[in-house]
């Protein structure tokens, strides 16, 4: 997180930063008073990551869960959007997944999503809480952590670094606009039906390596000069789908273009870079 990334909403009337850590049962309270609406977005999500920092993925996204699943319970807040993510269905290599689908998460950060799922479930059972589960495809846009894939690769040309690549290169993701994204949350907000869990997708799929030739192609770099393969994850999932029809009948669905985009997203990163400089 960056405060900078909120720093313009500091002092309106209609927006209140509370610093605090999720796994704290009186800065979820903190949070949760007198609220109608409970967007739990909040993960530790890289999952390069969590296979070497599993512990601390538990413990955000499972006992954070709970924790705010708990405060909720406490307080009876009237309505809980809980983000969850693709990767909780794992690898799916053809076809798509739908709302129904097994979980079979295949890395910690899957894993501890899915875990958390299986919390809130536990209390949407026991104590009839009212949540909305909601997975979601990969995501671009500014203000995004260069952990991922496409703000790292910006700002490894905009330094003129080689870009890395795990394996071969040719692992598949759909690529969501967050603005498409937010757009579904407000649509959810009002026509969501508590209980249900909505596929939240895109038809922009690309392999790593061609986001890799598309931003070098964008910097002006050679693709030979700059691309380079490292050795692949332990299990590197080689391809996340799902079907969205469901939230599609509610009238929803995803407007925005990747590679239209990139030039602004580009621009934004780049005009930023000492946030990032080592």
């Amino acid at each position: 997180a960056d405060i900078r990334n909120v720093q313009r909403h500091i002092g309106n009337k209609n927006f209140d930063l509370i610093v605090g850590d999720i796994c704290d049962l009186a800065t979820c309270e903190q949070a949760l008073e007198g609220a109608d609406l409970l967007i739990h977005a909040a993960a530790e999500s890289h999952v390069d990551n969590s296979f070497g920092n599993s512990l601390v993925f538990s413990q955000t996204n499972v006992v954070g869960t709970h924790c705010l699943m708990e405060t909720c319970r406490k307080l009876k807040t009237p309505k809980i959007i809980h983000v969850s993510t693709d990767e909780v269905y794992g690898e799916v290599l053809e076809g798509e997944a739908h709302e129904e689908a097994l979980l079979k998460p295949t890395n910690p950060y899957s894993a501890s999503k899915a875990a958390a799922e299986m919390v809130i479930r536990g209390f949407m059972q026991s104590f009839n809480l009212p949540v909305i589960m909601i997975r979601a495809n990969n995501m671009f846009g500014t203000r995004q952590y260069p952990e991922k894939i496409i703000p790292k690769f910006i700002l490894m040309l905009n330094n003129d670094e080689k870009l890395t690549l795990h394996g071969n290169g040719e692992n598949k993701r759909h690529f969501l606009a967050v603005r498409d994204f937010t757009n579904a949350l407000m649509v959810l907000t009002n026509k969501g039906e508590i209980g249900e869990c909505y596929n939240i997708g895109t038809t922009q799929e690309y392999q790593n390596i061609e986001m890799a030739k598309m931003l070098c192609g964008l910097f002006d770099k050679s693709e030979d000069d700059y691309i380079t393969y490292v050795e692949d994850r332990p299990f590197n999932d080689g391809r996340y789908a799902v079907n969205w029809d469901k939230i599609t009948a509610l009238g929803w669905k995803p407007k925005i273009s990747l590679e239209e985009q990139m030039p602004e997203i580009i621009k934004w990163y780049v005009e930023r870079a000492e946030r990032w400089a080592a």
